[in-house]
């Protein structure tokens, strides 16, 4: 049996949404570390997108930053024209290889006191948003690419009830993801979901990551004794979007360190 490299020897392109903290720029520095160029995004923060850039520079892959807000999809189409011209001018290319949807926020909404405007918020960004970008973006997307979509420990076992809206936004994205995988298929192209489980970054105020209390009482919910990192889930849609990952599509594949098993 031949081996093969990791990645091919012609450098993939990323485009990672919400690239300039968390777990997108975890995944964005991952990707880069395995030979992949990445276009990232940030809805604010301009500096911080810089950042993970230059970052990955250093590593000896391009890379360039993108302002987008993934809850208005009516600026999506001249978005995927930047992309397109970004592609060109930055990267000898005219196609991506990797779209990682991954931005997107929290809000609270606690059963018998959800307001309209949470719900919508929420839905714009996590539903409209993942499903009318992957659309603009699809033209862009070469034969035989990876989507990873975004969604949550949540969507399997219940938190807070405050999560509630949240969480369903993320059971919807594994349905969506399920069918993307199915009609993309004849083009090689695999789509599934990774599931984080709890992990201690800024997300929803940075309790999971600031507060010991809380990590301490998480951890004894979870088989490997500890909640994650960024690094644990950029590493995991890094892989996710490897070469030898073409065989997995239309899954949910959940990173949690064996929580609420």
């Amino acid at each position: 049996m031949t081996t093969s490299p990791t990645e091919t020897s012609i450098p993939k392109t990323a485009l990672v949404t919400g690239g300039n903290r968390g777990l997108g720029r975890s995944s964005a520095l991952h990707l880069a570390a395995r030979g992949v160029d990445v276009i990232l995004t940030y809805r604010s923060h301009p500096e911080e997108a810089e950042a993970v850039v230059a970052q990955i520079r250093d590593t000896g892959r391009r890379a360039a930053a993108l302002r987008l807000d993934t809850g208005r999809p009516e600026d999506f189409a001249a978005f995927a024209q930047t992309v397109r011209s970004t592609l060109a001018a930055s990267f000898d290319r005219e196609t991506l290889d990797i779209l990682v949807n991954n931005a997107g926020h929290s809000r609270q909404t606690p059963i018998g006191a959800t307001h309209l405007e949470d719900v919508r918020s929420l839905l714009d960004v996590h539903i409209v948003g993942t499903v009318m970008l992957t659309e603009a973006l699809l033209p862009l997307l070469a034969d035989g690419g990876r989507i990873v979509n975004t969604s949550s420990g949540l969507a399997r076992f219940t938190g807070d009830d405050g999560s509630s809206v949240y969480a369903a936004t993320k059971g919807a994205i594994e349905v969506y993801t399920r069918y993307l995988a199915k009609a993309l298929g004849p083009q090689r192209i695999t789509a599934n979901t990774i599931a984080p489980g709890v992990v201690g970054t800024d997300f929803g105020g940075g309790t999971n990551r600031d507060n010991e209390h809380v990590r301490d009482g998480l951890s004894k919910l979870i088989a490997m004794g500890r909640i994650g990192e960024p690094d644990d889930i950029g590493a995991a849609v890094a892989a996710i979007a490897s070469d030898p990952m073409g065989w997995v599509t239309g899954q949910r594949i959940e990173a949690s360190g064996g929580m609420l098993l």
